[in-house]
């Protein structure tokens, strides 16, 4: 009975051996497996996660068209102030207001009995002129045999030829004043000066008009051309010749760079491109401004004199520019700055010199080399000193602004091709379909 303890203690010592024996060649099998124990694998810790994604854009330097972007207005033109040239009361309207007139067409009737007066007096003085004028000139002939006869004095013959002179002179005066007379009678009618299209009355049937002024009863418009006025800072202007004389810059082409893009106040384009035909040599001394002018048609009366529009136009051409989505870029104080991928597939900024906005692109002039990968989109998924997986950046579809958004390989849609100009290669994703090439 005393060995029963003995006994039992070490029957539990065989159990552990032989639980022990039985782990050997179960650890040996997850190891064979590939699977470590639940203790080594807590030891080593999660695995890494995957890099980020980001949308990127390849750089493809190219021709790319600067187009700028300066308010100005709409003016008609030609303008013509209808006002009444001879005194009298406005008899009738003959047009309808708000119509389209041609030249020479009536447009108010002025009494004209005073007028008709007028000239019936006149044609009386030239009768009574024209009669005296044949008496003087009966009498010089008369006297022309007597004084070689010396029948007559010389001085009467002298008197009767100096009658005859004045006599012709009368008549001219009564045809001049005749022909006055009829002027003025012509002017109670009164006519459009210009074709084009006709406002408001300013006068209404009975009115006492020019009377001791010239008074205006209309204002015709020609509105097809149209003229735009707008202004370019003479700073613009300087930096702009000076980069065409150190070759950074090459003037437009003749044929699309006189082109000019009308963008109305709505936002949207207008879809007739007018002819930029010339800036001014004065500069405003109030705002340093220097005045363009351009033509834009205007078949359908779209545009109105006086229309605050945005002119839209090419003005130069970089040879090498690089068009960028505007939110690639970060604008500081310091500087404009870009992501760039690595070869590695780390980010690294970089420093970037900008030009003027096309769009919804920047132009690039500096800082950026073909075959670079920028980054456009995912910004919030990087991390410090970590890699990323570049992606194909697509550009989202335009809704309906002032100008459609360019695709993803520099093209612009729809009407907006002709307002975006000539924009050459454009910074675009890793194959401007989205394919990785």
């Amino acid at each position: 009975m005393a060995l029963a303890p003995n006994m039992s203690l070490r029957s539990s010592r065989m159990r552990a051996a032989a639980a022990g024996w039985l782990l050997v060649p179960i650890i040996g099998l997850l190891v064979a497996c590939g699977q470590k124990p639940a203790g080594q694998a807590a030891a080593q810790g999660p695995a890494a996660p995957p890099p980020p994604e980001v949308g990127v854009v390849v750089i493809k330097p190219g021709p790319v068209g600067l187009m700028v972007d300066l308010p100005g207005r709409l003016e008609a033109s030609r303008v013509a102030e209808v006002r009444a040239r001879v005194a009298g009361i406005l008899e009738k309207r003959l047009f309808e207001e708000g119509s389209d007139v041609k030249a020479g067409q009536p447009l108010f009737q002025i009494d004209a009995a005073p007028y008709e007066a007028t000239v019936a007096s006149a044609r009386a003085s030239i009768a009574r002129a024209q009669a005296n004028l044949t008496q003087a000139t009966a009498q010089a002939r008369r006297y022309k045999p007597l004084l070689a006869a010396n029948a007559v004095s010389r001085q009467d013959y002298d008197n009767a030829v100096a009658a005859e002179k004045l006599a012709e002179a009368d008549v001219a005066v009564a045809k001049a004043n005749l022909q006055t007379s009829l002027i003025n009678l012509g002017y109670a009618s009164v006519t459009a000066p210009i074709a084009g299209r006709i406002g408001r009355a300013l006068v209404t049937e009975g009115a006492l008009v020019g009377q001791g002024e010239v008074t205006q009863l209309a204002v015709v418009q020609q509105i097809d051309p149209m003229y735009v006025n707008f202004t370019q800072s003479t700073a613009e202007v300087l930096r702009l010749r000076r980069a065409f004389e150190d070759g950074s810059l090459k003037r437009a082409s003749d044929a699309e760079g006189a082109l000019v893009h009308v963008v109305l106040e709505d936002g949207t384009v207008y879809d007739k491109p007018g002819k930029l035909l010339f800036a001014d040599l004065t500069v405003d001394p109030t705002s340093g401004q220097v005045t363009l002018r351009a033509q834009i048609p205007n078949e359908q009366h779209v545009l109105l004199p006086g229309m605050y529009v945005r002119v839209r136009f090419e003005q130069a051409q970089a040879t090498h520019g690089i068009l960028l989505p505007q939110q690639a870029v970060t604008r500081s104080g310091t500087g404009d700055t870009v992501m760039v991928v690595a070869p590695d597939g780390k980010v690294t900024p970089r420093h970037v010199r900008l030009g003027p906005a096309q769009g919804s692109d920047w132009v690039v002039f500096e800082g950026l080399s073909e075959g670079e990968q920028v980054i456009v989109d995912g910004f919030q998924k990087m991390r410090p000193n970590a890699p990323v997986k570049p992606v194909p950046w697509k550009r989202p579809a335009a809704n309906g602004g002032a100008a459609s958004a360019k695709r993803a390989d520099g093209t612009a849609n729809g009407k907006d091709s002709a307002a975006a100009g000539k924009t050459g290669n454009v910074a675009a994703g890793p194959g401007a379909d989205g394919s990785q090439k």
